[in-house]
């Protein structure tokens, strides 16, 4: 009779959020399957767990996920963790569960904690329907890209962020969406310097700014700018611009200055100052 693959969420930081569940679960499979050994270790040790612990993570889980699949069918059981939170998010895992449904071996989820939920409850956005997509790219083009594919609709957004591009992060979203976007920054979720930032993204940001430097691990999530300005003609725009640019910016100062003041991302500002000739952008 074939085993069963267990999927167990571990503390993201706050190792009391452990269940009794996620406990006993590791206790009793034959083995269990993990990112980083010396980590779950520590876990193991907190818990006075046993079991075997055996590396899967993205640089072997494509060789080691159907030799796992031969171990549950022959009966043994298996636990997948990953360093923090739950697996599969984000983290190696997919081609393991993928190989045991196809092979008729039962899937069971241990749930517990999430850095995504934990944010999402807490942020005070939008919560009736959400959006995760995981890191944003580290390249700044395709990242820019990415947030442009941010919905219209009322779902807000929600992505891993490394701490040394934030800020970067957060300018593009002031740039694409317009600085009145509101964003929340939850930095170190469950730990002892656990942070929310709420606001608009050009006040969060400029929060950021301010400090030495930024550390920790981050979720960014990004709701529907409801303040952009529709009222303001396009003429009238055009007519700022002439007089942003006749101050003495360049272009581009031009137009963040006038995002910023009408809380218009600078996409709209291009859109809707197209065709009006010498007046737009």
């Amino acid at each position: 009779m074939p085993g069963t693959l267990f999927l167990v969420a571990t503390p993201i930081g706050n190792l009391d959020d452990m269940s009794f569940r996620a406990v006993q679960t590791l206790r009793e499979v034959d083995r269990i399957a993990c990112e980083d050994t010396r980590q779950t270790r520590k876990l193991l040790e907190k818990f006075q767990i046993t079991t075997p612990l055996v590396s899967f993570h993205e640089h072997n889980e494509k060789e080691r996920a159907p030799k796992f699949a031969e171990q549950l069918l022959a009966g043994q059981s298996i636990a997948l963790v990953s360093d923090a939170g739950t697996p599969l998010v984000s983290d190696p895992g997919f081609r393991l569960v993928e190989a045991a449904i196809s092979a008729g071996i039962g899937v069971v989820p241990i749930p517990g904690p999430s850095a995504v939920l934990a944010a999402l409850t807490a942020s005070g956005l939008a919560s009736h329907a959400f959006r995760f997509a995981g890191f944003l790219s580290a390249k700044r083009t395709q990242r820019r890209k990415e947030l442009e594919r941010h919905p219209s609709d009322e779902a807000t957004a929600i992505f891993f962020e490394a701490p040394h591009r934030i800020l970067e992060t957060l300018e593009d979203i002031e740039e694409i969406l317009g600085p009145a976007t509101p964003v929340v920054v939850a930095r170190e979720l469950t730990k002892l310097h656990e942070e929310f930032l709420r606001g608009t993204v050009a006040e969060v940001r400029a929060e950021l700014a301010d400090r030495p430097a930024v550390k920790g691990e981050i979720t960014l999530l990004v709701g529907k700018n409801t303040k952009q300005s529709q009222s303001v003609a396009e003429a009238d725009l055009a007519a700022e611009l002439k007089q942003l640019l006749s101050q003495g910016l360049t272009r581009m100062e031009a137009l963040k200055a006038l995002a910023r003041r009408h809380g218009l991302p600078k996409r709209e500002l291009y859109k809707r100052l197209e065709g009006l000739g010498d007046s737009a952008p």
